[in-house]
């Protein structure tokens, strides 16, 4: 009787530790799934949908010289296409850009990444007193695909008129490589 009595005693503890367990595991998701809710209602600043690769010369100027495709006081890179680009960023300054197909378009690396670096910046404003907010730098890889997933610094303004997206080369103070397109409202087509 004794043995039948320390077995249904384990039997209780282990059903103890069981409910436990359980229930520590069902706060951690309850606290995890409440981060992710949080998160995914923060509210979008700015979307961009589509990308436009680096045109470097738009012209010439009246002393001969190439007119270089300056934007937000920005050096363009050498040409440079994207295949597609989504970006998000958020009213918390996080920022999420998935890049595919960031591929140098001209040289004897055409079609390579040069095995760069790029990092997103956001300007807010209007072109002569825009506030700029940049992520950190992230690798190409080999097909030109790149995820930058990060928090701007400094934090964007709490409203971003006139956005502009650069896509920018990871070296020194960075010339840029593709813009992204504005996303202004909700696209309800199937794609």
């Amino acid at each position: 009787m004794s043995n039948n009595r320390s077995a249904k005693s384990w039997v209780v503890r282990g059903g103890l530790v069981a409910l436990v367990a359980l229930a520590l595991s069902g706060i951690a998701s309850a606290q995890y799934n409440s981060y992710e809710n949080t998160y995914k209602h923060e509210p979008a600043l700015v979307k961009f949908k589509g990308g436009i690769g680096v045109i470097n010369v738009i012209g010439v100027n009246p002393d001969a010289t190439a007119k270089l495709n300056v934007v937000r006081g920005i050096n363009p890179g050498a040409p440079w296409r994207i295949g597609a680009l989504e970006a998000e960023v958020r009213s918390d300054g996080h920022i999420r850009v998935k890049g595919r197909g960031l591929l140098l378009a001209n040289g004897d690396g055409i079609g390579t990444t040069a095995g760069l670096s790029v990092f997103a910046t956001l300007f807010c404003g209007l072109a002569a007193t825009a506030t700029a907010s940049s992520s950190g730098r992230v690798a190409l890889e080999a097909d030109g695909d790149f995820l930058i997933d990060d928090v701007l610094s400094p934090l964007p303004p709490t409203t971003c008129d006139t956005p502009v997206l650069l896509i920018r080369n990871g070296a020194g103070a960075g010339v840029w490589f593709a813009a992204g397109i504005q996303k202004l409202e909700e696209d309800h087509r199937k794609e």
